[in-house]
């Protein structure tokens, strides 16, 4: 059954892409995927590109995908592995949910982090005392790991 959601998911995908992301396998595995992302206009992620691994569990959509950038990104949902502080990934995920849907929240977290739940407490002080600081910070990691002019 899994596979037959991915399927049609990939399928979707394909279609109609979410705005600034592309997803879809690593070669012949169905449940591995690799996953893009622009950062988005007016933040400090203008400008980069992040990559993301997802990974289906054989029980999808039943259970959240597991998601993880491998891209390095200054930001207080998201830590120096890669993962990811999103409530539809943990216990708001919905069968109802599409990777399509994650990965718009996904991109609409790097527009607007959530401070209050940070998985880098350092980070989302920052963002909430000295946005100047944390914004320089975002920019500068965005050059240096996510630029497009490498």
């Amino acid at each position: 059954m899994a596979a037959k959601r991915i399927q049609k998911e990939l399928k979707d995908l394909q279609k109609d892409p979410p705005a600034n992301c592309s997803a879809g396998p690593n070669s012949d595995d169905l449940f591995h995927w690799s996953a893009t992302i622009m950062g988005p206009a007016d933040t400090p992620y203008a400008g980069g590109l992040f990559f993301l691994d997802i990974h289906f569990p054989t029980d999808y959509p039943f259970k959240p995908p597991k998601i993880q950038f491998r891209t390095r990104v200054y930001h207080p949902n998201i830590n120096n592995n890669g993962g990811i502080c999103l409530d539809i990934l943990k216990d708001q995920w919905s069968p109802a949910l599409t990777i399509s849907k994650v990965l718009l929240s996904i991109c609409s977290l790097l527009n607007e982090p959530n401070p209050d739940d940070p998985l880098m407490p350092e980070i989302a002080r920052d963002f909430k005392i000295n946005r100047a600081k944390f914004n320089n910070t975002a920019k500068e990691w965005t050059t240096k790991y996510a630029s497009l002019d490498k």
